[in-house]
Formats: structure tokens, C-alpha cells, sequence
């Protein structure tokens, strides 16, 4: 893992333009709109932004730059809920698994909780976050941009 690059734009353009990773997503559109990866590198790499962004980088075992991402976003009383989503191609590798345990071991935000929100039906994301040692608290529903509709949701929660 790693912070964004503004080079990175192109191949993270790539992976969240795949109709099979935004509907995973409640914030990525389908299609993605012209400049709106740019747009997302840029914000990362604001000091101000409060939500950081790592990048999933393979090139040191001979892959890709980027796999994917894996993001925290603070919430108040010292919480973060972390996302992620991993290009299709590196689905089933334990790609996310090894990246949010990593994640959850160096807690670089100093969280006390950790919340994770899963799509009812992406069983898959729900397998890696109770591998990390999150645990199922609920269903809720959040907005999917890319399925332009609510979208019934797993939450999990992760004290630290």
C-alpha cells in the first residue's frame, strides 16, 4: 500500500470504469464521467482532506501499479470506516483480506473503531472484512450512484 500519484489516474480510471466494481460502491458512477478520477487523485492528495487513500500497488511482485484501493475516513469519537475495492482481475487472490489486516495492524488514523459498510450482495467483501476480525452489528441501506438506487446493506465494526 501506498499514497496516490497523480500517474496512478489512468489505471484506477481503468478498474472504477468496470461496471462490476461501482456497483460494489456507493460513490463511484457508471459510466465514469471524464476527469472524475483526476479529480478523485487530486483530492487525495490534499494534506487538508481527511479521508486518506492508499493504492494497492503490485509492481514489487511483477503486477500492476494499481490493484486497487483501500481507504479511512474519520468519523468523530476517535472512529473510521474504512472502503475498499479491488480491480476484478485480483478478485479471490486475498488481495483485499492482506491489505485491510495491514490496514487494521499499523491504524494509522489512531481509530479506536473501525466500521465497515458491505452491499448485502457482495458476499465476498463480507468474507474480508469478518477475516480482519469485523463483526456483523447490523443492516442498514446507503446510496448506490452507480445503481442510481438504495442499496440494503451489512454494517461491521471493528474495536481496536
Amino acid at each position: 500500500m501506498r499514497p496516490p500519484r497523480l500517474s496512478d489516474a489512468g489505471l484506477l480510471n481503468m478498474y472504477a470504469s468496470d461496471a462490476r466494481v461501482a456497483r460494489n460502491s456507493r460513490s463511484l458512477p457508471h459510466p465514469m464521467p471524464p476527469g472524475a478520477t483526476e479529480a478523485f487523485v487530486a483530492r487525495a492528495l490534499k494534506p487538508e482532506t481527511r479521508e486518506k487513500v492508499w493504492i494497492l500497488d503490485g509492481s514489487a511482485h511483477g503486477l500492476s501499479e494499481v490493484l486497487g484501493v483501500i481507504s479511512l475516513k474519520p468519523l468523530d469519537r476517535d472512529q473510521c470506516e474504512v472502503a475498499f475495492w479491488v480491480a476484478p482481475s485480483f478478485w479471490g487472490t486475498g488481495l483485499a483480506r492482506t491489505a485491510l489486516k495491514a490496514l487494521v495492524e499499523a491504524n494509522p488514523m489512531g481509530a479506536k473503531t473501525l466500521f465497515a459498510e458491505i452491499f448485502q450482495d457482495n458476499q465476498a467483501s463480507a468474507r474480508v472484512v469478518t477475516a480482519a476480525g469485523f463483526d456483523y452489528i447490523g443492516d442498514a441501506e446507503t446510496y448506490s450512484v452507480a445503481r442510481g438506487a438504495q442499496v440494503p446493506t451489512w454494517t461491521y465494526l471493528r474495536k481496536l
